[in-house]
């Protein structure tokens, strides 16, 4: 049995872990397959950094509960950590037969998202968005374009007003920023779906949200909000981020200069290569044991919280690229293998959805503009600190100026 560090837990939170995250996974995996780690400021969690060991806590469902409720009472009811890993009643948080029911509602809902006519969404956003900056020369590809496309093709599925939009956007990035105002930002986030679903309550639309109302599963408003902000939030945040950081790669990595492979699969190999590297979230599928039990050596209490770094694991299983070459070969057994999207009852619904957008957002940008380039150098740039994303602040970028 692997008893507990005699090291203090690796501080997941700040700046020092944002620059370099691969650096501590590595002193992580040291201790063990599954090692103490700090996720804010006297909030300790254990946290997975084997691959084989974060199949095996995703597949476990008999001794691994998705319930945080008993932890949750271990923390300050005003924890930053709370309008993430705190319970609410939704897929997220739900074990057997009641997350088997929320879960096809919002699969259900996703596949209702006809992937032409999604692709066609996509695209006329991003042009629309390359308009507002094109004719600049420079753009801050992230807040110009990464963190406004996603959302704004998610908010016009659920049929969200206009003037809610940008009010919307500020909740959803802010309940996973992990800081002091993440309560009030889910807070906020809550309010405006709660508003939106009571409306469509009594005038139903041609949305997404008329459609969880009506769902054979029979969600009651409150349970219909929750299963919005849900995939709102896990729609847009990890789609954000694939985009940038699959941008950032593209801009920086010289295997893509002047490369043969064009067009999509350019934009579907540095997505790839992302989701294995630097996936858009990091650490999360949070966990709690139902009992005392020992995992992979390690004696965890009943109740504990425990995390699944898909960084610290997929970098320990990538497949090695070369060095001066983009490989295409086995792309589709690498997104299978990679555990960006999580594994199990609980993997990522958004998955095709997700891909699909970022995807086609890059498309569009690089087809549109051909000769981007970074504004300063790659190692200027900053991450957005935080144990559960791995998120660029900013990717500003120069460029010959394109006409509307």
């Amino acid at each position: 049995m692997t008893t507990p560090s005699a090291h203090p837990p690796a501080a997941l939170h700040g700046p020092a872990f944002a620059a370099d995250p691969q650096a501590v996974y590595e002193r992580l995996r040291r201790q063990g397959p599954v090692a103490e780690v700090e996720i804010a400021p006297g909030v300790a969690a254990l946290l997975v950094t084997d691959y084989q060991a974060a199949l095996d806590l995703l597949r476990d469902t008999d001794t691994f509960s998705k319930d945080s409720r008993a932890w949750q009472r271990t923390v300050p009811p005003d924890s930053p950590l709370l309008p993430v890993l705190g319970y609410r009643p939704t897929a997220l948080f739900s074990d057997g037969a009641t997350h088997a029911r929320y879960r096809q509602v919002i699969t259900d809902g996703l596949a209702l998202l006809e992937p032409h006519q999604l692709q066609r969404r996509v695209a006329e956003v991003a042009h629309r968005l390359i308009d507002a900056f094109g004719q600049a020369g420079t753009a801050d590809l992230i807040a110009d374009y990464a963190r406004r496309l996603p959302v704004h093709v998610l908010t016009t599925g659920f049929g969200v007003p206009d003037e809610h939009r940008e009010r919307l956007v500020a909740g959803i990035i802010g309940s996973i920023e992990s800081t002091r105002q993440a309560v009030a930002a889910y807070t906020d986030l809550v309010e405006v779906v709660t508003g939106m679903v009571a409306e469509r309550r009594e005038r139903p639309r041609h949305d997404l949200t008329s459609w969880f109302l009506t769902h054979p599963a029979g969600l009651d408003n409150d349970e219909v909000v929750r299963q919005i902000t849900l995939t709102m939030i896990a729609g847009n945040e990890p789609t954000t981020n694939l985009i940038g950081n699959a941008l950032l790669r593209l801009l920086t990595d010289a295997r893509y200069a002047g490369s043969l492979f064009g067009g999509a699969m350019t934009a579907h190999q540095a997505i790839d290569e992302v989701l294995w590297h630097e996936p858009p979230l990091a650490n999360l599928s949070a966990h709690y044991p139902r009992v005392d039990v020992t995992f992979h050596g390690r004696a965890i209490p009943a109740g504990s919280l425990v995390l699944v770094s898909y960084a610290a694991a997929n970098s320990q299983a990538a497949p090695p690229a070369a060095a001066d070459t983009v490989d295409t070969a086995g792309l589709r057994g690498g997104e299978s293998a990679h555990l960006a999207w999580a594994a199990g009852p609980h993997a990522c619904p958004a998955r095709d959805p997700a891909l699909l957008i970022a995807i086609t957002a890059i498309e569009q940008l690089t087809s549109r503009i051909g000769d981007l380039a970074l504004a300063e150098p790659a190692e200027a740039l900053h991450w957005r600190p935080g144990p559960f994303h791995r998120a660029l602040v900013r990717l500003p970028v120069h460029f010959t100026p394109v006409g509307g």
